[in-house]
């Protein structure tokens, strides 16, 4: 059995988490530069196997594309063609850093530790994993 690995794809940096083989529990990876994704990507499945990708797509409150659609698109044709035996499944990501941020409060962490932008990309691809994993 194989791993679904989910993608909050940023601008400049992407957080990344995966479940166990079992699929039950998502769980942070890391973030990683988006310039380096697809290497990232390629090196990390050499190691693990992963069945799906799953990545964010992120919608306005009108139910239309966000201006980072624009984005997403040229990497998951690159995606497709890097790495073409891996499907990938889109899930809406609304509201996932919001739900990150207090997430981090909740879980009592630091003023100091809750500004690292990098730890929300992380929690917020967890969210969109665990949400996938939930209504499956």
């Amino acid at each position: 059995m194989g791993r679904i690995l989910a993608i909050d794809f940023g601008k400049v940096r992407t957080g990344i988490a995966i479940t166990d083989e079992l699929k039950i529990i998502a769980s942070g990876l890391t973030t990683v530069p988006t310039d380096n994704l697809v290497p990232f990507l390629k090196d990390y499945i050499s190691k693990e196997n992963v069945e799906l990708f799953l990545i964010g797509k992120p919608k306005q409150m009108n139910n239309t594309d966000s201006e980072s659609e624009t984005l997403i698109v040229p990497f998951l044709q690159k995606l497709s063609k890097e790495i073409p035996n891996i499907p990938t499944q889109r899930v809406d990501e609304r509201f996932t850093s919001k739900m990150a941020f207090q997430t981090m409060i909740d879980g009592g962490l630091k003023k100091s530790k809750r500004r690292n932008k990098a730890l929300v990309d992380e929690i917020s691809a967890t969210i969109i994993l665990q949400s996938y994993l939930y209504h499956q």
